[in-house]
């Protein structure tokens, strides 16, 4: 079903993904636009991540977290390095575990681009466990 070489492009295309996401929210982050196509209402935003309390995590941007985040998997796909993919997305995934959770429940605030980050996350862990524990070929 997902020969080695289909999950090596599915990563790299889902970590590019994830680079466009991570880039959009620092880039809210650092201009603070006006027009703001990711507020839907006062619970569904990404003001939460972008300007809010958990726009930074000890004086770093957590969008800039995400965004280098992703390049290292992006870079580590492009150069078929298995344990870093696994573990780079295991730490993206559990610290987007984290963000949501304080979204959620400290907040009360859903961040659709956040939620997007996290399956793609979640997808590209489960292709790390793949490529370091499924079978090769």
């Amino acid at each position: 079903m997902f020969t080695e070489k289909k999950v090596w492009t599915y990563v790299t295309w889902l970590s590019a993904f994830g680079i466009l996401l991570a880039f959009y929210l620092f880039y809210e982050f650092l201009t603070k636009p006006t027009v703001v196509p990711c507020y839907i209402n006062s619970y569904v935003n990404c003001d939460a991540v972008t300007k809010g309390s958990l726009s930074t995590l000890f004086g770093i941007p957590v969008s800039l977290v995400g965004l280098v985040g992703y390049v290292v998997i992006l870079f580590s796909a492009l150069f078929k390095q298995r344990k870093l993919v696994l573990g780079m997305s295991a730490f993206g995934m559990l610290f987007c575990l984290f963000i949501t959770y304080q979204e959620v429940f400290r907040l009360k605030v859903l961040c659709p681009v956040c939620l997007t980050c996290q399956l793609v996350m979640i997808v590209n862990f489960c292709f790390g466990l793949k490529l370091n524990f499924g079978k090769r070929g």
